[in-house]
């Protein structure tokens, strides 16, 4: 059978999904019974159900099948726009009450000082300004590690600094190893890059040294170490110390990705251990607001590391004088970190929530992350309980939009606790646990 052959089989069935005949959350037959049924070779029909799957119009899910999805996903397999009026519980926006006034503080130079704002208004480069360099160096220390004020180079945000990181380790057309369940707007990134992406299997630590070894040869690893998302899986000292020691052994640098690390102050990143082998991502979206926020890419220790100045520049995505100007004035005069203190106590609050509402159930999470992981209870599978929740007016995410390529994601979603106001999270953790203890014949599904 040729390649047009099975296409024509995938664009048939994908017919019957836009016309309803397949409807949503549909079983579609075991592989050997559609081939048998088609009376195609067992190899053509898994063409055929990869064909669906990278189209997005079917999930798979391990054990139990492939199933049509809820939903047709977007062209990106990125998360959600903010806006919607439902229950957000699929972005993360740590927003605190108290955290617009001490912010606006801050900034009252601008507005009483015309000079100062005049030079705010000026374009940034990379390096920013030697005060940006010293409050940001002194605000991402954590753990007993510091980066050097020198090295550090700003991004207009995080997923900037992803992107820089990317282009300047990873050419088109070579492998980046990344954790099996990942940041959805990496796989974004990689797609516009040319970068394949390579999963790596995981444990309850993380990567697994194993994993990261078969996988090579790769140019570069991305990974959260802390509170990864959306696992909620905290590295523990000797699984990075195995890391680390395979990043020297097979020549590869590490991209930590370390937005959710200033809630575990404590902890050292990678970079304490692999300087020359690592390079460090943060910004302020989560540590103070989406709306204005700032990248920081910490580049390895050494003479001869990659240009990721060049690739911030080639890639538009250098800072704003503005932002660098108003992070600057945060970071330095104490109000980042009192607005962090009290994040941190704002996401055990609603962590110990979570526990509660959802107790009985298998919940994963580091007490201390604004997200956890639900696998969720028979019969419910991911897409379905996502569409049961969305008729209650809830947004969760399922696995799927955090899984690498075609293959089987797991039987869970991932609950993000951050946007709501406490009462109104409590109520909805309630509907969800209702529709946990049910089915999707009781109604909440249709």
């Amino acid at each position: 059978m040729t390649a047009e052959d099975y296409r024509a089989i995938a664009d048939g069935l994908a017919a019957d999904i836009a016309a309803g005949r397949l409807g949503p959350g549909e079983r579609l037959p075991p592989l050997r019974r559609f081939a048998r049924d088609r009376r195609i070779a067992p190899s053509t029909a898994a063409r055929v159900y990869r064909e669906l799957g990278r189209r997005g119009l079917t999930v798979g899910e391990v054990g139990r099948g492939t199933f049509v999805r809820t939903a047709v996903p977007p062209a990106e397999p990125a998360l959600a726009e903010p806006g919607d009026h439902r229950v957000d519980l699929e972005l993360n926006f740590p927003l605190l009450p108290e955290q617009s006034a001490l912010l606006a503080k801050s900034l009252a130079h601008l507005v009483h000082r015309s000079d100062a704002l005049a030079e705010a208004l000026r374009p940034a480069g990379t390096a920013g300004t030697a005060a940006a360099r010293q409050a940001a160096a002194g605000h991402l220390a954590r753990g007993g590690w510091a980066p050097d004020p020198r090295r550090l180079l700003f991004a207009g945000n995080g997923r900037q600094a992803i992107a820089a990181a990317v282009a300047a380790l990873v050419p088109p057309g070579g492998r980046l190893g990344v954790e099996s369940l990942t940041f959805p707007v990496v796989k974004g990134i990689a797609a516009r890059l040319g970068v394949t992406l390579v999963p790596l299997a995981m444990d309850e630590h993380g990567v697994t040294p194993d994993a990261l070894r078969a996988a090579a040869p790769l140019r570069a690893v991305y990974l959260q170490p802390a509170l990864h998302n959306p696992l909620g899986v905290t590295m523990p000292a000797h699984r990075r110390e195995q890391l680390v020691a395979l990043l020297g052994e097979l020549g590869i640098h590490a991209i930590e990705d370390a937005i959710y690390g200033f809630l575990r102050a404590d902890l050292p990143p990678l970079a304490a251990l692999a300087p020359e082998r690592t390079v460090l991502l943060d910004s302020l979206s989560k540590r103070l607001a989406p709306g204005l926020t700032l990248g920081f890419l910490v580049p390895p220790e050494g003479p001869a590391v990659p240009d990721f100045a060049g690739a911030l520049r080639s890639g538009g995505w250098t800072a704003t004088g503005f932002a660098l100007d108003a992070a600057t004035r945060w970071l330095g005069d104490g109000t980042a970190a009192a607005v962090e203190q009290a994040k941190r106590a704002d996401a055990a609050a609603r962590q110990r929530l979570a526990a509660q509402r959802l107790a009985g159930f298998r919940l994963h999470a580091d007490p201390h992350a604004y997200h956890c992981w639900w696998e969720l209870p028979d019969p419910w599978r991911a897409d379905t309980f996502v569409a049961a929740a969305a008729r209650r007016g809830i947004a969760v995410t399922p696995s799927g939009a955090f899984t690498i390529g075609t293959g089987h994601a797991p039987n869970a979603v991932r609950l993000a606790l951050a946007s709501p106001p406490l009462g109104v999270l409590a109520e909805a953790l309630d509907v969800l646990a209702e529709l946990g203890r049910g089915t999707p014949e009781d109604g909440g599904a249709e």
